[in-house]
């Protein structure tokens, strides 16, 4: 597939690039190779192959869910500038 000056101003203008005419004739080039290498893939038997998230195999690797005992309120409250009734105290944000 080639691609031309046209297009690359057309993609450079959807993702507000200001390009000269050398960067946009330099791009089409690059682009235009880029295409053709995967109309290449195109001709690859594939028929055999499972689809994959990655080409490693994976497994989940996180630990089991366990419960602890909570953190004393006291404790928690601590190093707080400010509490309120047991609570952290925050500058209001919203009226």
């Amino acid at each position: 597939m080639k691609i031309d000056k046209k297009d690359v101003a057309r993609i450079a203008g959807l993702a507000m690039l200001k390009l000269s005419e050398a960067e946009a004739e330099q791009y089409a080039e690059e682009l235009s190779v880029v295409l053709s290498y995967i109309k290449k893939l195109d001709h690859i038997d594939t028929k055999d192959i499972l689809p994959t998230a990655h080409i490693l195999s994976q497994q989940n690797v996180f630990r089991e869910d366990e419960t602890h005992q909570c953190l004393p309120r006291e404790e928690a409250l601590a190093n707080a500038p400010e509490t309120e009734d047991g609570m952290f105290r925050v500058p209001r944000v919203i009226e």
